[in-house]
């Protein structure tokens, strides 16, 4: 007579998951939304800092041909949140270079427009001790959603240093910013520009945006920029995008020719 057989445990083995690091972020679902936040800024309330990488453009690089501007926004992790292209023609940019008017379009990881940042042309804009005057002060309008106004940055009068206010959409000011007195940059300036923000009594530091060395290669060859925006975790989602529209200003105002002013 065979023996009866003999069921053998079955043996259960747990499968660690393999993760790998998202390029992307992704929006924490416990996170709460505040009321009143634009559609797609939802993810500001969770940051106090934002770092802006200008892309290469080659053509740029061997012509010297000012093409579009394209930066992909990232957090301090180093994870893409937002990308922002610059629409502008190129008569403007060829005739007008960085005092040109454009309209900077941010989108998120899903290819939507959550931000747009205006800057008109003025013909005398950049005359820092005339800057009372409207048609000599540099400003840009931020949008989000596109089409409703939530806050402006503008170039305000000063005789060295240079001076930014940050503006709600009711022109009300929020914060002042005010930078060195001397801007440098190049392949062999390593250190950081700061344009430190200060809050209404212009006493208290409160963040900063930072044009920040991006590397000999890169500052030899391009006047391609990183930049950095700091400000506190708890501010207004509305404002935070306002003070990445005045990195893009200030972007513009000082460093965006920087390769072809040295040469």
């Amino acid at each position: 007579m065979a023996a009866p057989a003999v069921e053998k445990p079955e043996v259960q083995v747990e499968l660690e998951p393999i993760t790998a690091q998202p390029s992307h972020v992704v929006l924490a679902d416990q996170a709460p939304v505040p009321i009143g936040c634009p559609p797609g800024l939802e993810y500001l309330t969770q940051i106090d800092q934002l770092l802006v990488k200008q892309k290469v453009e080659l053509l740029e690089v061997f012509s010297d041909i000012e093409t579009k501007n394209k930066y992909v926004i990232k957090n301090s992790m180093g994870q893409q949140v937002y990308y922002a292209y610059e629409d502008s023609s190129f008569c403007t940019r060829l005739c007008c270079g960085k005092r040109r008017g454009f309209r900077m379009v941010v989108v998120d990881n899903d290819k939507k427009e959550v931000i747009r940042v205006k800057r008109k042309f003025k013909c005398c804009g950049g005359i820092a001790c005339c800057a009372n005057l409207g048609c000599a002060a540099h400003e840009v309008k931020v949008q989000a959603p596109p089409g409703t106004t939530i806050g402006y940055a503008r170039q305000q009068c000063t005789c060295w240093k240079p001076h930014y206010s940050v503006r709600d959409a009711d022109h009300e000011t929020v914060f002042d910013v005010k930078g060195p007195c001397c801007i440098w940059s190049g392949a062999c300036y390593r250190c950081d520009t700061d344009f430190k923000v200060y809050s209404p009594d212009g006493h208290t530091v409160v963040g900063k945006v930072s044009r920040q060395h991006a590397g000999f290669i890169k500052e030899a060859f391009s006047d391609a920029t990183n930049m950095s925006v700091t400000f506190p975790m708890d501010l207004d989602v509305k404002m935070k995008a306002t003070m990445l529209g005045l990195a893009f200003l200030i972007d513009f105002m000082y460093f965006e020719d920087q390769h072809q002013d040295s040469d």
